[in-house]
């Protein structure tokens, strides 16, 4: 018997190996795989836009990023920063006479406003003394005007009360800045 085959072996098929892919299969490949992704994404992105939170979307509806009025502006930063009862004593000062009444006001002007205590300067010494009789009466219209305790005392100087001392850097004895001078 004699078929070509030796020993009584069988023929050998010729092996099939793949072809290598060419470079447009391996593209072909990867922009599949990238869709893939992308679909995957894309699913896991609409399952998070249901799951947000409603102060963090974005469209037509008010949220905290949209532009606001001025004086809305304003109220929020005084609130944020804790300047309240500057701005309410600064109103005070600017509304002097509506508060104290007009003959009061011609003669007594506030100064400042320091550690709950405003400041008073009176043009003779008998408008102080009427306005220390006043006192009380004015801390109260006060506190009820800007809120208890807003006020606490109010500090009145006559005229020529002294030159104004700017800073705690003086020399002793001085009279103020008038005094290197002559």
């Amino acid at each position: 018997m004699s078929d070509g085959t030796q020993g009584g072996q069988q023929p050998q098929e010729p092996v099939r190996k793949t072809p290598e892919p060419s470079g447009v299969d391996l593209a072909r490949q990867a922009l599949a795989a990238a869709r893939e992704q992308a679909r995957a994404r894309g699913n896991a992105a609409q399952g998070k836009k249901r799951q947000q939170q409603p102060g963090l979307r974005s469209g037509a509806r008010a949220d905290g990023r949209d532009p606001m009025p001025l004086m809305a502006a304003l109220d929020r930063l005084r609130t944020e920063r804790g300047w309240e009862m500057p701005m309410a004593v600064a109103g005070v000062m600017e509304r002097w006479p509506e508060i104290v009444g007009q003959d009061i006001a011609a003669h007594c002007v506030p100064d400042r406003y320091d550690d709950r205590e405003l400041v008073v300067r009176c043009d003779s010494s008998a408008w102080a003394a009427q306005l220390k009789l006043l006192a009380p009466q004015l801390v109260a219209r006060l506190n009820a005007d800007l809120g208890q305790g807003t006020v606490r005392l109010i500090k009145v100087h006559g005229p020529g009360g002294g030159p104004k001392r700017y800073g705690a850097w003086r020399a002793p004895g001085s009279t103020g800045p008038g005094d290197t001078y002559g």
